[in-house]
């Protein structure tokens, strides 16, 4: 009885683990409080919503309608508002209680500004000083010495140890967040890819001439999937064999003519056409939604979407953890064949040992350029399909 109560016990731990890994959302949270509409309104115009939503252990530091007002009336570009917004989200949990808890009543912390790759040397760091009388101040570490510190003001809401919207004074000022920011039409997509970890897929484009085609999509709206320079080295000998056509059409592959921020992706579930597509030739992958991830789909293989380069209408970057291979160019590995019955013990006597079965033919040893589709995954727990285990195990406990 006493093994029942304990297993009963961690079950429930585990059950209430999976539900807490339901994603939160920032803008539906700040929704209940009229006061942060403007902050809340420019979260969603600038995708930092989605970001937030996307991690875990954050803290966003928002401002009253008043606060932002005051920050629109020095009307900067949408992109330079990203970055300063961006300097008030931290990539840590900051909840009230911890706040007035800091070791030695002063830390560093890092914001999205400076975990986008943004911010240059030491800027997008946040100084946090617990100080006496019960406040906590925030600096920026590039901050000018003129400029008043914010205040922390009270907390909005938390989900401890996950997310904390707790309010402040008023905007957090950064010279480099406010410096003017080139929209992405002005992007050079080759070297944000290359600074941001996928400087071989952003070598390829260049050599094979496909870099162009990209650029010029920009304007229209795109939508860019780059793999990692690790699931590209693992597929550079692959490339290597394929004809000049057959290059240029798996790197456009990677294109999508639509611009798609990571919330649309997430309600897109779908066939999507490529840079790559022309008539006949389909060159298609799926969009399909696992829990708080992006999958992308092809006959060939399953990649997940690892990271955001750049998310800013009219286009968005993405990095993925497998190279793309279309069904045009790549063949699905062969399915195993079925284990042969086994033979009676009679049966095998009869005939003697010396007709015993040979041994099947050895195994394909020439790998297919797809091999890595039957691993889509799988050694992630999807949180449904989690709970479910649970309370199946659970059922077994009870009815024993």
């Amino acid at each position: 009885m006493q093994l029942r109560i304990m297993i009963f016990r961690c079950l429930l731990l585990l059950i209430a683990a999976a539900a807490a890994a339901n994603a939160h959302n920032v803008t539906h949270m700040l929704a209940k409080h009229p006061d942060f509409s403007t902050f809340n309104h420019y979260l969603t115009t600038t995708h930092l919503a989605d970001e937030i939503n996307r991690r875990r252990t954050i803290t966003v530091c928002a401002v009253d309608n008043p606060a932002m007002n005051e920050l629109l009336s020095k009307h900067y570009s949408l992109y330079t508002l990203k970055n300063i917004l961006s300097l008030h989200v931290f990539a840590d949990y900051f909840g009230a209680k911890k706040l007035h808890q800091i070791t030695k009543s002063s830390t560093t912390t890092s914001s999205l500004f400076q975990a986008t790759g943004e911010a240059a040397g030491t800027s997008g760091y946040v100084n946090i000083t617990d100080m006496k009388g019960g406040r906590v101040g925030f600096t920026p570490v590039d901050s000018d010495a003129d400029q008043p510190m914010a205040t922390f003001v009270k907390s909005i809401e938390e989900l401890p140890y996950d997310i904390a919207v707790i309010q402040i004074s008023h905007i957090l000022s950064s010279p480099e967040a406010e410096a003017p920011t080139a929209g992405p039409g002005d992007t050079n997509l080759t070297v944000l890819m290359a600074r941001q970890g996928c400087k071989a897929f952003s070598d390829l484009i260049t050599a094979d001439g496909a870099a162009d085609t990209f650029a010029q999509s920009v304007e229209g709206g795109l939508t860019i999937f780059c793999p990692s320079d690790e699931a590209l080295a693992a597929f550079t000998p692959t490339y290597k064999n394929l004809t000049a056509d057959g290059k240029t059409s798996v790197l456009l592959y990677h294109g999508v003519p639509i611009y798609y921020s990571l919330g649309m992706l997430r309600s897109s579930n779908g066939l999507m056409n490529t840079l790559a597509t022309e008539g006949a030739k389909k060159y298609d992958f799926t969009v399909q939604n696992d829990d708080n991830e992006v999958k992308l789909k092809t006959k060939i293989v399953t990649a997940t979407i690892k990271g955001t380069l750049i998310d800013e209408d009219p286009l968005a970057v993405y990095k993925i953890d497998k190279v793309l291979l279309p069904k045009e160019l790549f063949k699905a590995a062969p399915p195993a064949p079925a284990p042969k019955p086994a033979k009676s013990a009679k049966s095998k006597a009869a005939k003697g040992d010396g007709n015993a079965d040979s041994p099947g033919p050895a195994a394909d040893d020439s790998a297919a350029a797809d091999e890595e589709s039957s691993n889509d995954g799988g050694g992630r727990f999807a949180g449904s399909g989690f709970v479910t285990v649970c309370f199946s195990l659970l059922f077994g406990i009870l009815t024993v």
